[in-house]
Formats: structure tokens, C-alpha cells, sequence
């Protein structure tokens, strides 16, 4: 079971998840989660973590991100989703065993090949100023 399916399993019951072709790759209210249907399902994955981290950590209408708070409160649903879907051990893991390219490690992991940079800068393991 890949990163998706898995996740779709553990939610079953608890939030209402469905896939749509829309704009944007995902979206959370009250409850429901809908990811764009035309992303791979890596890409799935991270943005379903994303979205269930909204409702683990946001409260209230937060999409004017020109609003401290509501950026806040995005960046503690991208950390809840790096923590649900990855780990400092199994970047370790991945690259002992010869995945040291984000684009092969993101593979090896099952998530998108950003997402996963994205955590390696917030762990301080990849230089942004590179």
C-alpha cells in the first residue's frame, strides 16, 4: 500500500476525503477534504497529509496568507504533514541505500520530489542557499 492509500485508510470514517479535478491541489473545511484527482499519487499523498494536517492544527478560514496568524497556522499543517509522512531516519535510510538524488529518494519514499526538499530544508539537512 502506497503513502496514499494508506493514509486514505487511517481517515476512513473520520474526515470525508474525495478527489475532483479543480485549481487547486487540495482544500479543507470543516471536515472534508478534496484533492485535485489529476495529481500523481505521491502528490496525492503529500497534499492529503497537508490537508489533514489542517485539521489537526488550523482553526477558521485561513486562505489570506498575507495574515501572520493564518501563515502560522499553514506552516503547522506542513510540519504535521513532513512528521506523518517522512523522518530524519528514513532520509538516513534512503540514502545507505544509494538514493542520494531528491528525485530517486522521493521515489524511494512515495512522496513528491518537492515535498520532500521542503523537508530537508526544515530539518536543516538541505541548504536553501544552494
Amino acid at each position: 500500500m502506497n503513502n496514499y492509500e494508506t493514509l486514505l485508510a487511517e481517515y476512513d470514517g473520520t474526515l470525508t476525503i474525495a478527489e475532483e479535478k479543480m485549481i487547486n491541489s487540495g482544500l479543507y473545511c470543516d471536515g472534508c477534504i478534496w484533492i485535485n484527482s489529476q495529481l500523481t499519487a505521491s502528490q496525492k499523498a503529500c497534499i492529503l497529509a497537508e490537508e489533514i494536517g489542517h485539521d489537526k492544527t488550523s482553526v477558521g478560514n485561513i486562505l489570506e496568507q498575507r495574515n501572520l496568524n493564518n501563515a502560522k497556522q499553514e506552516h503547522k499543517a506542513h510540519v504535521w504533514a513532513y512528521n506523518r509522512l517522512l523522518s530524519v531516519d528514513q532520509i538516513i535510510d534512503a540514502a545507505s541505500k544509494g538514493y542520494t538524488e531528491t528525485w530517486d529518494m522521493a521515489e524511494y519514499l512515495d512522496v513528491d520530489e518537492q515535498f520532500l526538499k521542503d523537508f530537508l530544508i526544515y530539518q536543516g539537512i538541505l541548504d536553501i542557499s544552494l
